[in-house]
């Protein structure tokens, strides 16, 4: 039985160190072109594997291109994956399973997903921390906003859009006056 399990142990390893197999752990990246400039993101799928699939179907599909942040509150998030410049929600696919409980904190820069008071009702939107907001995290088996990315490069956009002049329009509270809108999300990398 030992000589087994070493011939396993050794094989495992030896699968590690081929090459490519680095590549594998590399987490996606998504590049957010938009009219206020341009950010990158890095996705977790290891702390959130239903929502980063999620998320990575909707980039390959183009779903977020041409919308807008429709929900921005300075010192706290900036919204988006709904609407788009004259408030249409865009028909998003079903909803999924919130991966918050033991997930990550909503930290300054997290993606995370977006919901009703469902705590299962995310399915296309989402939001980006502009600051720490650990009361939006899971408290103990009580469900949170499920983080499931970090900006990586260009905050400094981020922080920008958050702080644009808001309004009432439609009846939607906290939308930017003028439009910022989402050109084009792409993985980062080869195409």
């Amino acid at each position: 039985m030992r000589p087994l399990r070493h011939l396993c142990i050794a094989v495992l390893l030896g699968l590690l160190t081929l090459p490519g197999a680095a590549d594998d752990v590399t987490p996606p990246r998504v590049i957010f072109e938009t009219s206020a400039g341009v950010f990158e993101a890095e996705l977790f799928p290891a702390a959130a594997p239903v929502t980063v699939d999620n998320f990575l179907d909707y980039v390959d599909a183009g779903f977020f291109d041409g919308l807008i942040f429709h929900r921005v509150i300075a010192n706290f998030m900036i919204q988006t994956g709904g609407y788009t410049p004259d408030l249409r929600l865009r028909e998003p696919k079903a909803n999924i399973i919130n991966e918050s409980v033991g997930g990550m904190s909503n930290e300054r820069g997290t993606l995370a997903m977006a919901r009703r008071d469902y705590p299962h009702s995310a399915n296309s939107q989402f939001f980006i921390n502009v600051r720490d907001n650990e009361r939006l995290d899971a408290q103990r088996s009580r469900p949170g906003y499920a983080v499931f990315g970090r900006v990586t490069s260009g905050m400094e956009v981020v922080d920008a859009i958050s702080a644009v002049p808001t309004g009432v329009r439609d009846r939607m509270g906290d939308v930017p006056l003028e439009h910022v809108v989402i050109e084009r999300v792409r993985r980062a990398g080869p195409q």
